[in-house]
């Protein structure tokens, strides 16, 4: 039957039943944090700077989840919009708002197809969200058409190291598994949803195709006092601390 549904269908259902199973009841915790962190492992922003200062910018999140991200941007004088596919995770992400006293628009639709006008944003940002589970050759063209000339894309994803090391079943480990020549659609056999996850020069083609210069590349490193997660369990924190499992891309559309 799963394989009837469109990838967009099927990842609503996983976020759907994800909702129901661990983000509503950790949208609480995740909304009252003070400081920016960034993946499973909550590598500081303080010490990666990859945001910079986001006062005043217009900032669209594409796969905004429960809409975390775009609180902590809002509370820094952003001017968030948070985009994502699934309602139940949109439903949570607005008693959040009540509950916290921040708004911002919260849009229905998929990254690759926004229903806001071109040249809208300074940023656009995923944390998980379209950088993974959205096709790259359909939500990078959608991010540069949003974008203002000069705007940034910051996006978080599994590294290229992580998948390698990943059994088709179970967490990470120190063996690769897999051949990099070939990856980018993933469909793992203990989910319902698809995954996209592409080797370095893949993101340098696909970057450059839709007219994006790459600034950065932060491979991030578990800090000492990370602890496995307790739900997204797919690579342990020890096994973080001695290689990259994330990585942020920061890029700029051409003027």
């Amino acid at each position: 039957m799963t394989s009837e549904l469109s990838d967009a269908e099927r990842n609503r259902g996983l976020w759907t039943r994800s909702n129901a199973e661990y983000t509503d009841r950790a949208a609480p915790e995740a909304w009252g944090r003070d400081e920016i962190t960034w993946g499973e492992f909550r590598v500081p922003e303080s010490r990666l700077d990859v945001l910079g200062d986001v006062a005043g910018k217009d900032v669209v999140e594409l796969g905004c989840g429960t809409a975390y991200f775009s609180a902590w941007l809002a509370r820094r004088g952003a001017r968030p919009v948070g985009v994502d596919i699934t309602r139940a995770q949109l439903d949570t992400a607005r008693r959040m708002q009540a509950e916290f006293g921040l708004e911002f628009p919260l849009i229905e639709a998929s990254a690759d197809d926004v229903p806001l006008p071109d040249a809208s944003f300074h940023l656009a940002l995923s944390e998980y969200g379209a950088s993974i589970w959205v096709d790259p050759a359909r939500w990078l063209p959608e991010v540069s058409r949003l974008l203002r000339p000069g705007g940034e894309l910051v996006f978080l994803c599994g590294s290229t190291l992580s998948i390698l090391c990943s059994p088709d079943v179970g967490p990470v480990d120190e063996r690769l598994h897999r051949p990099q020549f070939g990856m980018y659609r993933f469909e793992w056999p203990d989910s319902d949803g698809v995954e996209y996850h592409l080797p370095h020069g893949e993101w340098i083609r696909l970057l450059d195709a839709y007219g994006f210069e790459i600034e950065a590349l932060h491979e991030l490193q578990a800090p000492p006092d990370a602890k496995t997660h307790e739900y997204y369990d797919y690579v342990s924190a020890d096994w973080a601390r001695g290689w990259p499992a994330e990585e942020i891309w920061k890029a700029r559309k051409r003027a």
